[in-house]
């Protein structure tokens, strides 16, 4: 009944399927399910360069950094111009300021587009997951409608041989060879 389906569902013969179609098929005719923790498998598979820049970007990206950030630059402004206005550390217009700022954002850039690009492959595989939960869904609807009409068949055969039954019984009493 499921190669029925396979065909019926996907038009494709069992060498043309994909890995995920096959292994989907193989999970519904096993009675297994498909759907796991995407986003628990996705990070299983991340190295520790991966799961810091994710973290990194996590901080950088928040209002608390932003907000963080702009508190040490006032400070920092604050601090080098009017308490250490005599010895200033960084006098205005803080070109060391400005040196660690430029640092800052060379290193931030490149980290938050790894994310970015570790974000994009979580989209994909969240996507692919999605396929194959889909899929099996609609295997597993496709097979429920295959199991109502066989047994819709059925029903309608064993109503017809009742009916063709009671037409020669009807037919047996109401010939005219019966004498009276």
């Amino acid at each position: 009944m499921l190669k029925d389906i396979e065909k019926l569902l996907l038009g494709k013969s069992a060498a043309d399927l994909s890995s995920a179609e096959k292994k989907v098929l193989k999970r519904a005719r096993e009675r297994r399910t498909v759907s796991t923790n995407a986003g628990e498998d996705f990070l299983a598979h991340a190295t520790f360069g991966q799961r810091l820049a994710d973290g990194i970007a996590r901080i950088g990206g928040s209002w608390g950094f932003i907000i963080g950030f702009l508190v040490f630059l006032a400070a920092w402004v604050i601090l080098n111009t009017v308490i250490l206005a005599t010895r200033s550390l960084d006098p205005y217009p803080f070109i060391f300021l400005n040196l660690l700022l430029s640092m800052l954002a060379a290193i931030q850039a490149p980290i938050i587009m790894m994310s970015q690009n570790r974000q994009a492959e979580r989209d994909r595989f969240m996507a692919a997951k999605d396929y194959e939960i889909n899929l099996k869904a609609e295997i597993e609807v496709l097979a429920l409608h295959h199991k109502i009409d066989e047994q819709v068949l059925t029903e309608l055969r064993e109503t017809r041989q009742e009916i063709d039954a009671l037409r020669q019984a009807v037919a047996a009493l109401s010939s005219p060879s019966r004498s009276s």
